[in-house]
């Protein structure tokens, strides 16, 4: 199958994931400020895929952050079944759904940061690029969470469901270490898969990859 017809494909399913939660949402509000990422990227995906199409990994990734996104903000992060299940196999105290969030918050971030950096030649040096895309990431991470406190000041006890903290008062921390986390793992085991497929694109002389 051509991939852009994958990729219409997987814009569709987004698009269907997307009303069915905002149908079943638990509550409304919460699932707008959940699935704004989503509402506003897949149409800059559509936009730009004519004259920079990304990379094959960097898409799945991105679909797979969305259905992240979309589940939480279909039953809220703290009360998603599938993190109740792990909380049970992990023995947890708490639901922890919401760290898969952000542990794709940091991995999907990497990726972009790192195949827009390489594409636009803006850094050739690998372990300076690797250091550039963990600050990027790491500010993403500050960001969304000075975003959520904001949400808090303004909406008072009714933002606890945006952030999803469960009562634990270092969660703030801990959600910025597993977007940490997603970013290592993104820059440890996907960076030459994805170089392979920027080469792809944009042909074996592009700068900053390393040849195999």
């Amino acid at each position: 199958m051509p991939r852009t017809q994958m990729l219409l494909i997987a814009s569709l399913i987004l698009i269907a994931v997307l009303i069915w939660s905002g149908i079943v949402a638990y509550d409304r509000p919460i699932w707008g400020l959940e699935v704004f990422p989503v509402i506003a990227v897949l149409p800059l995906l559509w936009v730009t895929y004519g004259r920079f199409p990304l990379t094959t990994l960097l898409y799945v990734g991105i679909f797979l952050h969305a259905l992240v996104l979309i589940l939480g903000g279909a039953y809220t992060y703290a009360r998603v079944p599938l993190g109740f299940e792990i909380a049970d196999w992990l023995g947890l105290t708490r639901n922890p759904y919401d760290k898969i969030g952000h542990f794709f918050q940091g991995f999907v971030p990497a990726l972009a940061a790192r195949e827009i950096l390489i594409r636009g030649a803006y850094v050739r040096g690998n372990r300076m690029r690797t250091f550039i895309v963990i600050c990027i990431v790491l500010a993403i991470s500050a960001t969304y969470e000075l975003i959520e406190w904001g949400a808090a000041l303004l909406a008072g006890e009714g933002a606890t469901a945006f952030l999803g903290t469960q009562g634990d008062p270092w969660d703030t921390q801990s959600d910025m270490l597993f977007a940490l986390i997603g970013a290592v793992v993104a820059l440890a085991f996907f960076a030459r898969w994805q170089d392979t497929q920027i080469r792809a694109l944009t042909g074996p002389g592009t700068a900053g990859i390393r040849q195999p």
